[in-house]
């Protein structure tokens, strides 16, 4: 059965007060579109790639990727708190054939996961649990981090499992594109937020909601143009999308992640989910992107990308696009 591709950045500030509403509805406009698409294929199963932002993964033990058996939704910025519908078995055996297959990857039965992979569920399938899924774990955020031929890599073993199932696979990343928001680094870090980002724990709701209203306001610094924060690169944010819609994906692997993140800042680390998403699809054969979107939002700090894609043997990458 053919595999599908959605790749989104993901946004805790499409949730929460400051953008302009006209921003929010060309990007509501935008996902809609790819929800749109992710019915008419309508899925039996999900796989998601995606990063998490120091909620579910620590310096205590930081895998370069984790399969999760079993998931759980931390309920950040508003998002689905509670267990996702991970089938284990087969999740499982998606571990094993990874490993077969030369990657290296961590098993969790008891991952907690974020924002960064449970906004993209319900935005693009109404629940979070509206569709088994299993949640992949790409770190991107932590240093050091592998190089970015890994995620390529490990993204190809995942789609030559999945094309042994016999069901529609709709295979997300969740991600990117070029930013630098306000995480913590560990070589900067100290006193309460290097204690967070080495050994986790709960966080209170006092906590949750202090970190909500720093994001805010640095979202608001930001898109006016003050603060520290790494500008937003849509050139780069360009080449990126312009090799995934081409199907070169072999060229991310001189990608340094130096490179990377000078030009797009930290976070922008974050595109090896969508490389990871990509390359699964690849691994069936050509493909070509249907829905094409990019805005460069500081509101958001983000530059805000959706993509969809299918495998077509019998076509070019052409598609339409939305610029």
């Amino acid at each position: 059965m053919p595999l599908a591709v959605c790749c989104v950045s993901h946004s805790p500030l499409l949730d929460l007060p400051g953008p302009e509403r006209e921003l929010l509805e060309d990007i509501e406009s935008a996902l809609d579109e790819a929800s749109r698409f992710v019915r008419d294929f309508d899925p039996e199963l999900v796989v998601v790639f995606a990063p998490d932002h120091y909620n579910g993964f620590f310096y205590k033990l930081m895998p370069p990727f984790c399969i999760g058996t079993a998931a759980t939704g931390v309920g950040d910025y508003g998002t689905h708190a509670g267990p996702l519908d991970v089938p284990a078995d087969l999740a499982a055996e998606l571990a094993e054939a990874v490993l077969a297959a030369g990657v290296d990857v961590a098993v969790s039965m008891t991952m907690e996961v974020d924002h960064g992979t449970v906004q993209p569920l319900q935005r693009l399938l109404g629940a979070a649990t509206a569709r088994p899924v299993v949640p992949i774990f790409v770190n991107s955020v932590a240093v050091p981090l592998g190089p970015l031929h890994r995620a390529r890599a490990l993204g190809a073993a995942v789609g030559a499992y999945l094309a042994t199932l016999g069901r529609r696979v709709l295979v997300l990343g969740s991600g990117g594109l070029s930013h630098d928001p306000p995480v913590p680094a560990l070589a900067t870090a100290t006193g309460p937020a290097l204690e967070r980002i080495v050994h986790g724990g709960q966080m209170t709701p006092q906590q949750r909601n202090t970190r909500q209203e720093r994001v805010i306001e640095a979202a608001r610094e930001f898109a006016a143009g003050r603060g520290g924060l790494r500008p937003l690169n849509p050139e780069w944010d360009g080449r990126f999308l312009e090799i995934l819609d081409h199907g070169r994906l072999d060229e991310f692997d001189d990608w340094a992640n130096a490179a990377i993140t000078e030009a797009a800042g930290n976070s922008a680390h974050e595109v090896r989910t969508w490389v990871a998403a990509f390359a699964a699809l690849a691994s069936q054969g050509p493909y070509r992107t249907t829905v094409r979107y990019y805005r460069s939002a500081p509101a958001l700090i983000a530059g805000f990308a959706v993509r969809t894609a299918l495998a077509d043997a019998g076509r070019d990458n052409d598609s339409t696009a939305r610029r």
